[in-house]
């Protein structure tokens, strides 16, 4: 097959099984360490509800199965329904620090220097809306800050529909 054969993949697009199969709940993780944080995102996470103590532990237990012991977890308060200092996951005690990074990421630490930045998705975002703004976070070259992929790939309000047209006579 002749490289001009293959179908292109849209540059922001993730393949298609992967696209597919994101739903609430999913974590895309590149998992590369950088000594510089400078907008770069290790991943993203889309939980499903606001509740941490609910969504938390998925997360934790599958990053954990890559990289070990997770020992803290930043996040921003206002963006949670409530904030306990830490849980117990997996027999493991994971501190939660109120950090003002926004509700638009999540710091995960490993150990005491190696942190993971991933985007959080918001649990209401549309699954077209979450999909591109996953993939845009785990692209290697990505430069953007979190906030920023999110107003890109989160349509106007004023574009959505409210719901089947009305016909009027």
């Amino acid at each position: 097959m002749a490289d001009s054969d293959i179908p292109r993949t849209p540059p922001l697009l993730l393949p298609d099984a992967i696209h597919q199969a994101l739903k609430p709940g999913t974590a895309l993780l590149r998992l590369e360490t950088t000594q510089s944080r400078e907008g770069l995102l290790d991943g993203a996470w889309w939980p499903r509800t606001r509740d941490i103590e609910t969504e938390l532990p998925a997360l934790i237990t599958a990053l954990t199965e890559h990289l070990g012991p997770i020992t803290r977890v930043g996040v921003d308060a206002s963006a949670w329904n409530a904030l306990p200092t830490r849980l117990v996951i997996d027999d493991q005690i994971v501190h939660l620090d109120s950090d003002p990074v926004g509700d638009d990421t999540v710091l995960i630490t490993r150990g005491h220097n190696d942190h993971f930045a991933l985007l959080v998705v918001p649990p209401d975002t549309t699954a077209d809306a979450a999909r591109e703004a996953m993939a845009r976070a785990v692209r290697a070259d990505n430069i953007t800050q979190a906030a920023q992929i999110l107003i890109a790939t989160t349509p106007d309000a004023t574009d959505a529909s409210p719901g089947p047209a009305a016909t009027s006579s």
